[in-house]
């Protein structure tokens, strides 16, 4: 079980956003808008596709992770090393 199931319908309306900007940007470089107009509308592109793996983020830290590390073992470290490789990932983009 996904741990953003019970905000699953949230991030698919997030993602519906996010594939219109990119539709948008798609029309925008077809119709030779100025560049600085497209370069803005990717710049907010970007900052919803990170707001949306920002939120997963949260999700997963305080289902998947917290329950991982509640029962200790070896799936906790897991869990834990998991999370960081996903921050590092999104710290980088």
């Amino acid at each position: 079980m996904a741990g953003y199931e019970h905000q699953k319908d949230d991030v698919l309306r997030r993602l519906k956003r996010i594939e219109g900007q990119v539709r948008g940007l798609h029309r925008m470089v077809d119709e030779d808008t100025y560049c600085i107009d497209v370069l803005t509308q990717i710049s907010a592109t970007g900052a919803a596709l990170r707001s949306c793996a920002l939120a997963l983020l949260d999700e997963h830290l305080n289902c998947c992770v917290a329950e991982a590390v509640a029962a200790g073992g070896d799936q906790a470290k897991a869990r834990v090393s998991e999370a960081s490789q996903a921050i590092a990932r999104l710290v980088k983009a």
